[in-house]
């Protein structure tokens, strides 16, 4: 009999691995500016002519990158992705009021253990979901994350790369970081593609070993994190205009309307506001972070419990 693969058991390794992670990043962020600017085109400023020109327009296009990326990439770490919580309750329903069980309880009692008294066989509604791990009350669109050890509103996954959960607060951070990554990386590989050819074509080589080794390894890595990250920038391109996620993708029915799909429009100022000046800086304007509960599509009782969500 063929064992089911239990990935979770990695989850302790996983959250050890945030430190390193970053360090990774740091370090071929560095390795790539010690290339493009100390080794190739700082120097070529200097060089006159049509040289210092095609470097300068490098190395400000490169500097201006290089600075949103960065910006995004701390900004989808340092950001919390949007947790439950801990006092919300589904919204009543006005109509048959207290008519689930399992929300009445709740309410009456706030330190009810949800897990035992759905053991205890409570008829509660179907639409109420509850977490067996936080046990907690689960709102619509949202998951368990066993690495972070809590649940995730709106989760998508959690990357290693970001050290974080990818939720509803901080997905568009994430795909501004995919976005800048695949033009600082593409930038660099089309900048040092000359350079790469030349090291299999030419006999006599121009710098130092160490240069020319830092060159080849840059030239590797750039490319290969182009072409990965254009593969999941077109994927999560196809999930914001679906207004879905990468688990939801998996879990939703191919042959019936999505619920949440509210138009492809409506579904990108979901994920990035209405605000177009704000869309492609890591941060929402004022007017966005008002209506969060609408853009993001969840069903909240009352404003306090967002307010409340936001102070997490």
């Amino acid at each position: 009999m063929v064992m089911a693969w239990n990935v979770f058991k990695f989850c302790t390794a996983l959250r050890a691995l945030g430190s390193i992670m970053i360090v990774l990043v740091l370090g071929i962020v560095g390795v790539t500016y010690y290339v493009i600017v100390v080794a190739k085109y700082g120097p070529a400023l200097f060089y006159g002519g049509l040289d210092s020109f095609d470097a300068f327009l490098v190395l400000v296009l490169f500097h201006s990158l290089l600075v949103m990326l960065l910006w995004s990439y701390f900004t989808t770490v340092l950001t919390d992705p949007g947790g439950v919580p801990p006092n919300w309750r589904p919204s009543i329903d006005e109509e048959s009021g207290d008519a689930d069980p399992l929300v009445r309880l709740a309410r009456e009692d706030p330190d009810l253990d949800l897990n035992q008294s759905t053991m205890l066989g409570e008829p509660a509604n179907p639409r109420t979901r509850v977490c067996r791990k936080c046990n907690r009350f689960k709102p619509s669109r949202c998951h368990h994350c066993s690495v972070c050890g809590r649940c995730i509103l709106k989760m998508d996954h959690h990357c290693v790369w970001v050290v974080n959960c990818v939720g509803a607060l901080n997905y568009k951070y994430f795909l501004l970081f995919l976005f800048y990554s695949f033009l600082v990386t593409t930038l660099v590989t089309s900048s040092l593609l000359p350079l790469f050819i030349a090291f299999f074509t030419v006999d006599e080589k121009n710098g130092t070993p160490e240069i020319l080794v830092a060159t080849f390894v840059t030239f590797v890595l750039n490319l290969s994190f182009a072409l990965s990250i254009l593969g999941f920038l077109i994927m999560h391109i196809s999930l914001v205009f679906g207004n879905t996620t990468t688990i939801e993708a998996f879990q939703k029915k191919t042959n019936s309307k999505w619920h949440y799909d509210l138009g492809r429009r409506k579904n990108f100022e979901q994920v990035f506001g209405t605000d177009k000046r704000y869309w492609l800086i890591p941060a929402y304007s004022e007017e966005d972070l008002e209506c969060m509960p609408v853009l993001q599509g969840f069903e909240y009782p009352t404003r306090p419990d967002w307010d409340e969500l936001q102070q997490l």
